[in-house]
């Protein structure tokens, strides 16, 4: 669609048929409706951080009043172009080199806002604008690269040491766990030596007691005090044959030979034991035991004077 703008009376013509004085009115401005696409010359900026950067876009826009875009304006695609150069220098110098790349559709945005109000009394509508390329100086560029490159070093260092650490940590797990069922393993150990060993004593003590038993019931029979004395003979003479062989120093009896003695005094102690106490002659006994034990006092007395002196 066209429109055309008469030049003498300032009418707009739209399409279809029109009627134009001769000499008075003429053709001087035709506008086209569509949308209108313009490249924007490269150019130097600088951005926040004082790095020159050398950019160029395409911009997208549209006539939506003839009359104002005729008359509004010696040049309306030239104003539009001007415009959005003058913007974008604007905008990059609010941002810095990393976040031109990171926010070029902000950027856009900011820059079609910007010149739609500024063109608005020309009747042009900026649809879109868009950057084309960014050209930065050769010694940013390196830069850059080196940056990207250490920063891949850095995510490579990173992610080995997590690997290491995840293995130090699986391996420290792993200890953990076999100490944890080692002792469990001890313990259990402990416990089940423990019962035996319990159950060993409870044994060793019911046979005991079974012995003792037996050897009360064996002593209540016929000639069972015979019996205890050939016990007692026998465990004498085998208590004397070990005799010095743990310490030099030692305490004999007055007659170490008298076998028949000892068992006689075994056996007396034994029969005091088993006898029941008499009414009435407790008091004897207990003077009679008190002068046997001094008796026995003195004779040991006497047997360890003579064993110092030999």
């Amino acid at each position: 669609m066209l429109a055309r703008a008469a030049r003498g009376t300032g009418a707009l013509l739209l399409r279809g048929l029109n009627i134009l004085i001769p000499v008075l009115d003429r053709i001087r401005y035709v506008q086209s409706l569509k949308e209108i696409v313009i490249n924007v010359p490269e150019q130097s900026a600088v951005t926040l951080d004082n790095v020159t950067l050398q950019i160029d876009g395409v911009l997208y826009l549209r006539i939506m009043d003839p009359y104002k875009a005729s008359y509004g304006v010696e040049d309306p695609e030239y104003a539009v172009t001007q415009l959005a150069q003058t913007t974008m220098r604007s905008e990059l110098g609010k941002l810095s080199l990393d976040k031109v790349f990171r926010e070029r559709e902000s950027l856009n945005a900011s820059i079609v806002d910007a010149i739609n109000q500024a063109a608005d009394c020309w009747g042009i509508r900026c649809l879109r604008y868009e950057i084309k390329d960014i050209h930065v100086p050769p010694r940013v560029k390196e830069s850059m690269q080196m940056q990207v490159e250490a920063e891949r070093r850095k995510r490579a260092t990173v992610l080995e040491s997590e690997g290491t650490r995840e293995s130090a940590i699986n391996v420290a797990e792993g200890k953990k766990q076999a100490q944890i069922l080692a002792s469990e393993a001890e313990k259990a150990e402990q416990i089940n030596q423990a019962a035996g060993e319990a159950s060993a004593v409870l044994a060793k003590a019911k046979a005991k007691a079974e012995a003792i038993r037996i050897l009360a019931a064996a002593l209540t029979q016929h000639n069972g005090d015979a019996a205890a004395s050939l016990t007692v003979a026998e465990q004498y003479v085998s208590a004397f044959s070990k005799l010095a062989k743990d310490s030099n120093t030692i305490l004999l009896p007055s007659n170490p030979g008298d076998v028949t003695s000892m068992v006689a005094q075994a056996m007396g102690v034994y029969g005091a034991l088993t006898k029941a106490p008499v009414p009435g002659a407790q008091d004897s006994v207990s003077s009679g035991s008190s002068r046997d034990v001094q008796g026995s006092d003195a004779s040991l007395d006497e047997e360890f004077d003579r064993v110092k002196l030999s």
